[in-house]
C-alpha cells in the first residue's frame, strides 16, 4: 500500500467517545458500527478505549479502506471492514451475524483522503478530472452530470443541494462552455463557477464554486438519499442503551438526522391521555439539547471542523419509558389537584416533591444540558 495521502484529524473525538461510552463500556462483548470508516481515526480511539467491543466500519471508498485495514490491523481480531454504503447496513449485519448493535457513528460529506487527493476531482482549489466518486468503482461521475444533465436538472441539483442563490446564472454558463467542448477539468469548472456570480456576492461566503462543488458530490454519490435510508434502518438495529451519534457537515445532512431523531423522541399517543399507551411512548431519547458545534480551540487546530454540527441518541427501554411517563402524568394531575377549591390541605398528604420524574424519553432532556 503507498504512503496516506492528506491528513486525518477526527473531528470532535473526545466528544464522540464520551457519547458512545455508557454503550460500549457495558459488560460482556459490545458491538460498534462506524457507518463512514474513512481513514479510522474514530474506530481506532473506540477499539483502544473498549477492548471488549467489535468494529464494524463501512466505506464506500475502497483506497480508505486499505489505509483504514492498514492503520488498525493490530485489532485484526474484533473488526469487520466492509465495502458498502452505509444505507447497506442491514445486509452487511445480516452476512456477518450481528442481530443488534450497541453503538454507530456518522460522519459524513468528504473525508480527508479524498479531499486532499487533487486526482479525486472533490476540491476546487486544484485541478483534477471531474470525478468526485467517492467510490471509485461504479457509478456516474461529476463530469457526466455537468455535461449530459438538462438546464432545469442542473440548476435543480446546484439550488437544492448547494442551496446556490446563482443556480440558473451557472447552469446557463455550464451549457454555454459545452457547447464549445465537454467540461472535463474540476478548475475550469470553479473559474465559470466564479465568472456567473455577480463580484459582490464572490466577496463573501468563501470560494464561490465551493456550494457548486457540494451540489455535484451530492449528487454523484447520492448521499442524502443514502442517509434518509440507514438513519431510522441504524436506529432500528441499537439495542436498549445503545446510541447513535451524528457528525453533519452542512443542513440538509443536519436536517435529515434531526427528523429522524424526532420521529422516535415523542410519543405517538394521544396528547389528552392520562397514561402512555402500549407501543407509543417515545423510543429513544436525545443526549444534548439541539446541535453542538465545535469549540474555538478544535477549530483553531482543525478547521474542517468549523461546520460540524452533532447530534446524539440513546435507545430507551420501552417498560421503563412508558412507566415514566405514567409517574410524571400522575405527578402533574396531583398538582394540578393541589389548585382546585378544597384541595391540597397541608393535612393532605400530597406532596409534589415526593414524586420523582427523571424526564428520559422527552426530547427535550439531554446530557449535554
Amino acid at each position: 500500500m503507498g504512503e496516506l495521502r492528506g491528513t486525518h484529524v477526527p473531528v470532535l473525538l473526545e466528544r464522540c467517545l464520551e457519547l458512545l461510552a455508557p454503550a460500549l463500556g457495558r459488560n460482556g462483548r459490545t458491538v460498534h458500527v462506524d457507518a463512514t470508516l474513512g481513514l479510522g481515526g474514530h474506530a481506532e480511539a473506540v477499539l483502544e478505549a473498549h477492548p471488549d467491543t467489535v468494529l464494524i466500519g463501512l466505506d464506500r471508498d475502497t483506497e480508505a479502506l486499505a489505509h483504514a485495514r492498514f492503520r488498525l490491523a493490530r485489532f485484526a481480531d474484533r473488526i469487520h471492514l466492509e465495502h458498502a454504503v452505509y444505507d447497506e447496513l442491514p445486509d452487511v449485519l445480516d452476512r456477518l451475524g450481528y442481530p443488534a448493535i450497541d453503538g454507530i457513528l456518522f460522519d459524513l460529506g468528504v473525508s480527508s483522503l479524498q479531499l486532499d487527493a487533487p486526482d479525486r476531482g472533490f476540491a476546487y482549489a486544484q485541478d483534477a478530472p471531474l470525478d468526485m466518486r467517492m467510490d471509485q468503482t461504479r457509478g456516474m461521475t461529476a463530469e457526466e452530470v455537468v455535461n449530459t444533465y438538462t438546464h432545469p436538472a442542473l440548476a435543480r441539483v446546484l439550488r437544492v443541494y448547494g442551496e446556490e442563490k446563482f443556480a440558473g446564472r451557472i447552469a446557463s454558463a455550464i451549457l454555454r462552455e459545452r457547447e464549445r467542448g465537454r467540461i472535463t477539468s474540476s478548475a475550469r469548472l470553479a473559474e465559470l463557477v466564479r465568472e456567473s456570480i455577480p463580484a459582490p456576492a464572490r466577496r463573501t461566503g468563501g470560494h464561490p464554486a465551493k456550494r457548486t462543488f457540494q451540489a455535484l458530490r451530492i449528487e454523484v454519490n447520492k448521499e442524502l438519499a443514502a442517509l434518509e435510508a440507514a438513519l431510522p434502518a441504524a436506529l432500528d438495529k441499537l439495542t436498549v442503551g445503545g446510541r447513535m451519534v451524528v457528525l453533519s457537515y452542512h443542513s440538509l445532512e443536519d436536517r435529515l438526522t434531526k427528523q429522524a431523531l424526532a420521529d422516535r423522541v415523542r410519543s405517538k399517543g394521544p396528547i389528552d391521555l392520562p397514561v402512555e399507551l402500549p407501543g407509543s411512548g417515545p423510543t429513544f431519547r436525545l443526549l444534548s439539547r439541539g446541535a453542538e458545534l465545535a469549540g474555538e480551540a478544535e477549530i483553531a487546530a482543525n478547521p474542517r471542523a468549523a461546520s460540524v454540527r452533532l447530534r446524539a441518541a440513546e435507545r430507551l427501554d420501552p417498560e421503563a419509558a412508558q412507566q415514566g411517563r405514567t409517574d410524571r402524568e400522575r405527578y402533574r394531575r396531583r398538582v394540578k389537584a393541589m389548585h382546585q377549591p378544597g384541595t391540597g390541605s397541608p393535612g393532605s398528604g400530597t406532596d409534589p416533591r415526593s414524586t420523582p420524574g427523571d424526564g428520559s424519553g422527552t426530547d427535550e432532556e439531554g446530557e449535554g444540558t
